[in-house]
């Protein structure tokens, strides 16, 4: 894997389900889509360089779902890095149908869940998918019967690895007596702290956590704030500042800034060259906190 000054393995390692090592600092494919998270992407050829820029720069995690586009995520991904780099973990996510721009509904039916699964599956070109994730729990669906599919398609060897994604504490220890839970993904950032207790539950247990819109600051971003002021010190972006903050909050933190264009994956993947102080990651934090409790 590549070391340049820019490269995500500056973010350290993480093992996934304990065997499959990544970078911490991820991609997130949403953003290759069209607008609303419908149909192709605005630009095509420079959705593409994106993802082949990824190996180039140590990332070797890459976080997308069936319900991007729907499938075209999946369909770019394959597309532009198949046959894949050896070591290359490709996630995904099913239970969330789509059936226009920006509406989700989730479904948890287990025939449904293992159709999606066979689905990604044909889409990513693989015959067994990494790490794969309910995309959030039908609550029309008995959880037991979700979790119970889940299990089926590792005994099945359709899937190696299974997270969660949007749930709580006591969600993950239901799903984990049915199969041991790799991943929880859950809206996490400088000033979004409500999943604190799910972060610190997956800190303990070596679980990793990924948070989605990791780059938001808020008011925190605005110019005179703390985080410009960090940033001028830094010489960086104020959104590099927030994502070095998101990896050093916790060693299980798995990052996925998207992005459809490769300036911007540059610019994010820079970040993780970044080592705040104990000081300045304290200062933030409870800038961070502070602007949370104050949200409406």
């Amino acid at each position: 894997m590549t070391h340049s000054p820019s490269s995500a393995s500056r973010s350290g390692t993480f093992k996934v389900g304990g065997n499959l090592e990544i970078s911490r600092l991820g991609f997130g494919a949403m953003r290759i889509t069209g607008k609303g998270i419908w149909g192709p992407p605005a630009d095509h050829d420079e959705a593409i360089r994106t993802l082949k820029h990824l190996p180039e720069l140590g990332i070797n995690f890459i976080d997308t779902a069936d319900s991007y586009g729907p499938d075209v995520s999946e369909w770019l991904i394959r597309e532009a890095l198949h046959p894949y780099p050896k070591g290359l973990v490709i996630a995904t996510k099913g239970g969330l149908t789509r059936s226009g721009p920006d509406i989700w509904k989730p479904v948890g039916r287990p025939e449904y869940l293992l159709q999606q699964v066979h689905k990604s599956l044909r889409n990513l070109g693989v015959e067994q998918i990494d790490l794969w994730q309910l995309h959030r729990i039908d609550p029309r669906v008995p959880a037991d019967e979700q979790f119970d599919a889940i299990r089926s398609f590792i005994d099945q060897k359709l899937i190696r690895d299974a997270g969660l994604s949007e749930v709580s504490v006591e969600d993950i220890k239901a799903a984990s007596k049915f199969f041991k839970v790799a991943t929880v993904q859950n809206r996490y950032n400088l000033v979004d702290r409500t999943s604190e207790d799910v972060l610190d539950y997956c800190t303990a247990q070596n679980i990793g956590f990924v948070p989605w819109f990791p780059l938001a600051a808020g008011d925190l971003a605005r110019s005179g704030s703390i985080l410009g002021t960090m940033a001028k010190k830094y010489g960086a972006e104020p959104s590099q500042i927030a994502l070095a903050w998101v990896l050093k909050r916790s060693p299980v933190m798995l990052p996925i800034p998207g992005t459809s264009k490769v300036a911007h994956l540059k610019q994010n993947v820079a970040a993780a060259g970044i080592t705040l102080s104990d000081e300045d990651f304290s200062a933030l934090d409870a800038e961070g906190r502070k602007a949370f409790q104050s949200t409406p």
